[in-house]
C-alpha cells in the first residue's frame, strides 16, 4: 500500500485535536483532587514512548492551572473594587474561543463571572436598536462579562450571509466606536481578542467535528457555509479590525492554530491588563456540628434513590 505523507500528516492532527478535548476532562478533576496528583496521572497514562507529547502535555497544564490560580486571584480583586470588566471573544467558526472561555472560566465564581452567548436575534430584536439585546448582559460592579460572540457579529456573520444590508454595516462602523466609548466613560474595562487561525487549520477541525460523535452538534448549516466563503470572511475581518481598533477599546488578535498555545497566551494577556493584586480574607474555621439528642433521620424510601449502575 503506497504511503501517503499528507493523509498521515492530517490523520494525526485530527488526533491531537480530539486528545485536546479529552484533556478537558483532566483539567476538570482537579477539583478533586490536588494539581500534582492530576499531572502525575497524566504522566502514567501517557504511553512511555511518547515522551515529547507527554512532556509537552505536562507544561501545558502546569502553565494551566498556575494561570487559573491568578484567574482567581484576579476574580476576587475584581469584586472586591467593585470593576466592571467586558471581554469579547471573536474569530471564525472553530477557532477555539469557546475553549479559551471554558479555560478562564473553570475555576471562577459564576456570580462574579458570566458567559454570554446570544442566539439568534428573534422578530422583535430585529426591529430594536442594534445594541439594544446586548445592553442588559453589560455588568454590575464587581462583575466580569465573557461575552462569546458579540455585537461584531453585524461586521462578520450578518454581513457575509447577507442577514442585513450594506446601510446597516455602515451604520454599525459608525455607531461602535461611539457605543465602546460610551461604555469607557460609564467606567467598563473593555477588552477585545480576535481569534486568527488558518484556511488549512480550521479544515482539519471541522473534519475533527465531523468524526467526532461528541462534538458534531457543533457544526452547523451556518458553520459550513462559512467555510465555503472563507475569503469573504477575510474581507469582513479586515474591514472590522481597521475600522473598529480604536484607543479606548483596541483589538488583540491571539494567534490560535496552536490551541494550548492560544488559550495560554489569552489567559497570559488578560491578566497582564489589570494592576490586581490579592485581596486578604478573614481565616475561615469551619464550626462544629451541632448535635441534639432529640433528632431522628428518617430513611429515605428505596424506590427514591437513582440505580447504581456503576
Amino acid at each position: 500500500m503506497p504511503l501517503n505523507p499528507e493523509h498521515d500528516d492530517l490523520m494525526a492532527r485530527i488526533r491531537a485535536d480530539l486528545l485536546d478535548g479529552y484533556d478537558e476532562e483532566l483539567e476538570l478533576e482537579i477539583e478533586d483532587r490536588t494539581v500534582d496528583d492530576a499531572l502525575a496521572q497524566l504522566e502514567r497514562e501517557t504511553p512511555a514512548d511518547d515522551a515529547g507529547t507527554r512532556s509537552a502535555r505536562v507544561a501545558y497544564f502546569r502553565e494551566l492551572f498556575r494561570l487559573q490560580r491568578e484567574l482567581v486571584t484576579l476574580q476576587d480583586w475584581v469584586a472586591h473594587t467593585r470593576q466592571k470588566v467586558v471581554i469579547l471573544f471573536e474569530g471564525r467558526d472553530a477557532a477555539g474561543k469557546g475553549g479559551a472561555i471554558k479555560r478562564i472560566t473553570q475555576r471562577l465564581n459564576p456570580r462574579v463571572c458570566r458567559v454570554v452567548a446570544l442566539p439568534a436575534p428573534n422578530d422583535r430584536e430585529k426591529t430594536q436598536w442594534y445594541f439594544q439585546r446586548y445592553v442588559p448582559h453589560l455588568p454590575a460592579a464587581g462583575e466580569m462579562v465573557l461575552f462569546d460572540r458579540s455585537w461584531y457579529n453585524r461586521a462578520g456573520v450578518e454581513r457575509v450571509m447577507g442577514f442585513c444590508s450594506d446601510d446597516d454595516v455602515e451604520e454599525f462602523f459608525r455607531s461602535v466606536p461611539e457605543f465602546e466609548r460610551m461604555l469607557v466613560r460609564s467606567g467598563i474595562r473593555l477588552i477585545k481578542y480576535w481569534f486568527s487561525i488558518t484556511d488549512e487549520e480550521q479544515h482539519v477541525r471541522f473534519l475533527g467535528r465531523i468524526h467526532d460523535p461528541l462534538k458534531q452538534w457543533k457544526l452547523s448549516p451556518m458553520d459550513l457555509e462559512s467555510r465555503r466563503r472563507w475569503e469573504a470572511y477575510t474581507a469582513a475581518k479586515e474591514a472590522m479590525l481597521e475600522r473598529t481598533h480604536i484607543p479606548e477599546a483596541p483589538w488583540w488578535v491571539v494567534q490560535a492554530v496552536d490551541k494550548k498555545r492560544a488559550r495560554l497566551n489569552c489567559i497570559a494577556h488578560l491578566l497582564g491588563q489589570f494592576s490586581y493584586h490579592e485581596v486578604e480574607r478573614a481565616p475561615v474555621h469551619l464550626p462544629p456540628r451541632e448535635r441534639h439528642a432529640d433528632y431522628v433521620r428518617h430513611p429515605v424510601p428505596p424506590e427514591m434513590f437513582v440505580p447504581e449502575r456503576y
